[in-house]
Parts: C-alpha cells; sequence; structure tokens
C-alpha cells in the first residue's frame, strides 16, 4: 500500500484542504503515515502571510527531501502559489500545485512516478472565479467540523499578501454545503466552524443569496447543534445577519471580529474599511441582538506609522470595546506589500512593549469575561480529556461563548453536550461542574 504523509502550515483553511487532498489520496488506496517517518509522498501545505510562513515551508520541505530522496515531494498552498519558481529550485521537490486544480494532484503524482520530471502546475489565481469543490467527511477532532465555505479576498490591505495567493473572493454553492452538512451531522459532529479565507464575504459573488440565508438553511439541519463563524469584518455584519445573531437558536453567542488598530488614522494607512466609530457602534448594536456575546479580535501592534499617541488612543478604544479576548501580533514586514515599503517604521523594542500591554489587557478582560458567568450554566461540548489529570477523569471543551471549561467525567462525554455550572473563572481555563448531559439528569 504506498503511503503519503502531510505536514501543514498556517491558518484554519489550510488544515481543512490539507483533509480534502488526503481525501483523494485515500480514495486511491494509500494510507497516511507520520510526516517525520518514511513515506512514498510527502505533501507540505505551505503558508507566505508573512517572510517567516515562507522560511519555515522551505525547512519543511527539505526536511521531506531529507527523510527519503526517493519519495514524490509535492508543494501547495499559498507559498506555492506566490512563489513556485522558488520552490522548484530546491532540490528533490517534484510538484508545485498551488490553491487551485488540486482535485488534479494524484494525475500529476501518477506521471511523475513515471517520468521523474519536476511539475509547475500553478495557474495565475487571480483569473480563478470558481470556487474548488474538495469535499471533507471527516476530522481526527472529532467534535467540531471546519465547514470551508468561501475562499480569496477582495480587500488588499496594505499588510497582506493574501489575495495574491489565495484570488479574489469565491463562495461555495450553498447546495454544497448543506449536503455537506447533513454528512457531517450523520458522521457525528455536533459543531460546524464555518471557515473561508474572508468568510463574511460569502455571497459577495452570488445573485442575491448572502451569509445570512446561508446561516438560516444550517439553522434547519436536525441534529446540528452548534454554528460557529471563524472570523467576520464589523462592516458584514448586516441587519440580517443581527436577526440571525438574534433569533437562531443554532449560532454561537461567539463572534471574531479583527480590528487590527483602534486608530482611524492607521486603519486609513492599513485600508481597513472602516473607522473606529463604525467598528463601535456595530458592537453595540451585535450586544443588543446577543446579549453575553463573547467578542474576540485581531490586532497589528506597531504599523508603520503608528505613534505612541495612537497607540494610547487605540489600547483605551480595546478597553471601551471590552473584548473576551484578543489575538495581539506584533507587524512584521512582508516582502511585496505597500506596508513593507513605507517609511516609518516602528522600531522592534517599542513593538514588543506595546504587545505587552495589549497582552496584559487582554487577560484583564478574558478574566472579566469569565467572570460574568460563574454561578451560571453553559453549554459545553466535551472535546477531550484534560492533561495534567493523571488518575482523574476531567474533561475539556468549549462553552457556546467561547470559554474553555474544564469539569470531572469520564472520556464517554466526548463529543456530548454537557450542561456545566461554572465554579471558577480563569484567564485561559474556567472551571466546572457537570449538571447534565443532553436529555439525561446526572446524579452529582
Amino acid at each position: 500500500m504506498p503511503s503519503v504523509a502531510f505536514y501543514t502550515l498556517g491558518c484554519k483553511v489550510n488544515f481543512y484542504d490539507t483533509e480534502a487532498i488526503w481525501q483523494l489520496f485515500k480514495q486511491e488506496g494509500y494510507e497516511q503515515v507520520d510526516f517525520e517517518g518514511q513515506s512514498d509522498v510527502y505533501v507540505i501545505n505551505t503558508c507566505t502571510v508573512t517572510n517567516t510562513g515562507d522560511k519555515k515551508s522551505r525547512q519543511m520541505i527539505r526536511r521531506a527531501v531529507r527523510r527519503n530522496p526517493e519519495a514524490i515531494v509535492a508543494v501547495t498552498g499559498c507559498y506555492a502559489q506566490t512563489s513556485p519558481g522558488e520552490i522548484l529550485d530546491i532540490p528533490g521537490v517534484d510538484l508545485v500545485i498551488g490553491n487551485q486544480d488540486r482535485d488534479q494532484i494524484i494525475r500529476h503524482v501518477n506521471n511523475i512516478r513515471e517520468s521523474r520530471q519536476p511539475v509547475n502546475a500553478v495557474r495565475n489565481i487571480m483569473k480563478t472565479r470558481e470556487f474548488e469543490e474538495l469535499d471533507v467527511p471527516g476530522f481526527a477532532d472529532r467534535t467540531r467540523a471546519f465547514l470551508k465555505i468561501q475562499d480569496g479576498c477582495n480587500n488588499f490591505c496594505t499588510f497582506c499578501i493574501i489575495p495574491w495567493s489565495r484570488g479574489l473572493s469565491r463562495s461555495r454553492d450553498p447546495k454544497s454545503i448543506v449536503r455537506q452538512a447533513h454528512q457531517l451531522v450523520e458522521a457525528g459532529y455536533k459543531e460546524f466552524v464555518l471557515t473561508g479565507i474572508h468568510t463574511g464575504g460569502y455571497g459577495d459573488d452570488l445573485d442575491n443569496y448572502r451569509l445570512a440565508d446561508l446561516l438560516w438553511e444550517l439553522d434547519k439541519v436536525d441534529g446540528l447543534e452548534r454554528v460557529r463563524i471563524s472570523s467576520i469584518e464589523a462592516s458584514q455584519i448586516d441587519e440580517k445577519l443581527l436577526d440571525v445573531l438574534n433569533r437562531s437558536s443554532k449560532m454561537c453567542r461567539h463572534l471574531h471580529i479583527p480590528l487590527q488598530a483602534g486608530h482611524n488614522e492607521v486603519l486609513k494607512r492599513m485600508r481597513r474599511k472602516y473607522t473606529t466609530e463604525e467598528y463601535f457602534a456595530k458592537m453595540q448594536l451585535i450586544r443588543q441582538a446577543m446579549p453575553d456575546v463573547g467578542i474576540t479580535t485581531d490586532v497589528i501592534v506597531g504599523f508603520p506609522g503608528e505613534t505612541d499617541e495612537m497607540f494610547r488612543a487605540g489600547y483605551d478604544f480595546m478597553k471601551a470595546v471590552n473584548y473576551s479576548e484578543m489575538h495581539v501580533f506584533p507587524y512584521s514586514k512582508r516582502t511585496g506589500t505597500p506596508a513593507a515599503r513605507m517609511e516609518d517604521q516602528v522600531d522592534e523594542d517599542v513593538k514588543n512593549d506595546r504587545v505587552q500591554q495589549l497582552i496584559d489587557l487582554s487577560e484583564e478582560m478574558q478574566l472579566a469575561y469569565a467572570r460574568r458567568f460563574v454561578g451560571q450554566t453553559v453549554e459545553v461540548i466535551a472535546e477531550r480529556s484534560a492533561k495534567g489529570a493523571p488518575g482523574r477523569d476531567i474533561q475539556h471543551g468549549f462553552s457556546d461563548n467561547y470559554l474553555q471549561v474544564l469539569f470531572e467525567g469520564g472520556d464517554e462525554l466526548q463529543g456530548r453536550l454537557c450542561r456545566v455550572k461554572l465554579t471558577e473563572a480563569g484567564v485561559n481555563e474556567c472551571r466546572g461542574e457537570l449538571a447534565l448531559v443532553t436529555g439525561e439528569a446526572l446524579s452529582i
């Protein structure tokens, strides 16, 4: 039986795509083996969001070539899409295929096995208008399924290379999404995370069909308990979407809404499509539609031209929004983007100091948010047994509003919806007591 090994760098969309490529190999009778061992084929799914992503991708490609010089080494993903020539220059690489035509990967591998000639199968992704249909019937993590609904982005923020590696926004056919949703529920999944490169842009290229319409379709899927949106822009949350958040019992009380910067001058230089005033007004509407919602965000610190005053104003703005968690990144130059060529780059030490201040603020807000739920009962899908609890059955899972919760219980609870009373709040983990497993009362 021929073997294939995978290594995935980067975002959730890449992990979804790797699972989809594995399905193609599985259908051809391959077995999946560990990347660190010997394999007949190695597939490296690369990331190019930062210069470090490129570097790490090259390291993993070289590692595969060293593991088995006879193997076929195939490289896909974002770095493959933007720099196929650079990758083919690495001795031992046989196939470069970007973020499209991946349904052809087996054909290429078979041809290379015959000819041993390296193949560059990358096309200009900017001309692609069709969503690449690749199904994933299951994931290693049994409780949450990722459901890819969209690819590409039309925004061209000045710090970001991704439109060049993923192309313009393309939406998946709603019928295909609903069909896969039913398959995933039949396979035992209770929660879906809707994912894409610019998930909230779903429907931009469809006639009269938006994300809100898709959410109502998923609301009707029997057996599906929870729907989570991986990320959405503030500007994409319109009246219709607020109505879904308000009325659908399946929507999780958690939204990830990137801010990137808390000052209008910086937002303008980033080419973001909103002001802080518009963003703040949208957060208030969301909280009216969905009380107790947890809002998480991404922030880039030390963007070119960010002064101390701008940073302070941004800090105060983030505090006022009152997130339940922030993902904080120091700005790093991405070759090929307008921001990398801007004057007035911020000193690394200044960036690191600002990052630390925002991480401290994030932890403060995280704890304050979690404390609001102590004494309340939240719904948690148990995902796995908690590490570091030898001899005791402790389960770990996420509540619908994205609190990480630990509670006592055996592994038979995994994948089940548990009602857990929160007893203790923490920055990253909360503790609770199991009150009920769907439909069955438990005596505690």
